[in-house]
């Protein structure tokens, strides 16, 4: 009913069917007070050539509104009450490359900030008219495109309902193909809202998002995002699984481990691996051979509190594996005291206060070794108390 009204104010209107001649809109980057302090009579002359004109004047007519639209970000919400969004939805969809991106990049500026307009889109069937595929496409185009599919991707968290499947393959064909670093990040960007939603996981594996995301998890540029991405995956079966059968897991991401200066990384990567250590002895085994022990131990000690904190949690799962696998049969036994020779209850606390000693000055040596290698003489009355505060607590998460 509203874009009945529209049309019928667009064709009642005297002032937008008196002008005899085609309007014109001016070159990019000319602008005059005559011009610009009449910007809705512009306005509603692009409406009445987006809805009524022939292709060229279409064209005209959404390259004006992207202009207008730039210029000032309260004009979005007129833009939307006269009706532009649908015909420029379906203008996507068009063959012709050229009109199909001036579309796209109307679109952009009226999706910019207004979770209305995004939604109005997704009604008018803009999923619906994606290319699936974009490897052949221009980097701007692949860019732009990205650019409206992560706004509309921020109704994913909302009650709007976003068929998330028509949108995940477009953006892995862009995120495979693009050489762009700014254009991979907007799709990372694009990916990590949409795998907040579980009802996601499924699409994103089938799509190949898992294998993209742990390559770029490796580039410093691209890290932090894609390790974001795989924490919201790695939480769920399909998505661990996933994860899992990557080749590069968990060396890759024991490597991002030894990033010192890129500490969100090392929080983002610990964070991954904590979860594939606790649910899987054979993920545990692969990251024993991978050395993640002596890694674990720097971050420990190095890393920041936060990764510090999953480091140690990892390294006691690692400690209590151990003792499971040792058993009862090494090291002195309680059976083997003779009969008629009981131990007072204050032996046995001075024999577990001397094996705690000397527990903590192994520990307290091999982690004196790795800060010379690592800082040189650093401070060992420090170094010292967090391996008496981290050996004699419960470890946090």
């Amino acid at each position: 009913m509203c874009y009945l009204l529209t049309l019928y104010f667009l064709t009642k209107s005297p002032s937008l069917f008196s002008a005899k001649k085609l309007y014109k809109p001016p070159e990019m980057g000319k602008t005059d007070e005559g011009h610009d302090g009449n910007w809705e009579a512009d306005l509603k002359k692009s409406v009445k050539m987006l809805h009524f004109g022939n292709w060229e004047e279409k064209e005209a007519a959404a390259k004006e509104m992207k202009r207008l639209a730039a210029e000032d970000l309260k004009r979005w919400k007129m833009m939307a009450e006269l009706g532009v969004i649908p015909p420029l939805v379906a203008m996507v969809g068009s063959e012709v490359v050229a009109r199909q991106r001036l579309a796209v990049g109307a679109l952009v500026e009226l999706a910019n900030g207004s979770f209305t307009n995004k939604a109005v889109m997704v009604e008018a069937g803009i999923l619906s008219r994606l290319p699936e595929n974009m490897r052949g496409a221009e980097e701007t185009a692949k860019k732009e495109f990205v650019q409206l599919l992560l706004s509309i991707s921020a109704l994913a968290n909302s009650q709007f309902s976003v068929n998330s499947a028509r949108i995940i393959p477009t953006i892995v064909s862009i995120l495979e193909s693009s050489s762009n670093i700014e254009t991979k990040q907007l799709c990372l960007t694009t990916l990590y809202n949409l795998s907040s939603v579980l009802d996601n996981v499924s699409s994103l594996i089938a799509a190949g998002a898992v294998d993209n995301l742990v390559e770029l998890s490796s580039v410093k540029q691209t890290s932090e995002m894609a390790l974001a991405t795989l924490g919201n995956l790695v939480v769920t079966l399909a998505g661990r699984k996933a994860i899992e059968q990557n080749a590069m897991v968990p060396e890759g991401l024991i490597e991002i481990m030894t990033w010192e200066e890129n500490p969100k990384s090392q929080e983002l990567s610990s964070y991954i691996l904590m979860i594939l250590a606790h649910q899987s002895s054979l993920q545990r085994r692969k990251m024993s051979e991978a050395g993640i022990v002596q890694v674990l131990l720097e971050v420990a000690l190095l890393g920041s509190p936060l990764a510090q904190k999953r480091a140690l949690k990892i390294l006691q799962w690692f400690k209590d594996e151990r003792k499971r696998r040792v058993g009862p049969h090494s090291g002195p036994q309680v059976g083997s005291v003779a009969i008629g020779s009981p131990i007072s209850r204050k032996d046995a606390d001075e024999g577990k206060m001397l094996m705690k000693k000397f527990v903590k000055q192994s520990l307290y040596k091999n982690m004196e070794t790795i800060t010379r290698r690592a800082n040189g003489d650093g401070d060992s009355l420090n170094l010292k108390a967090l391996v008496i505060s981290s050996s004699s607590k419960s470890l946090p998460y």
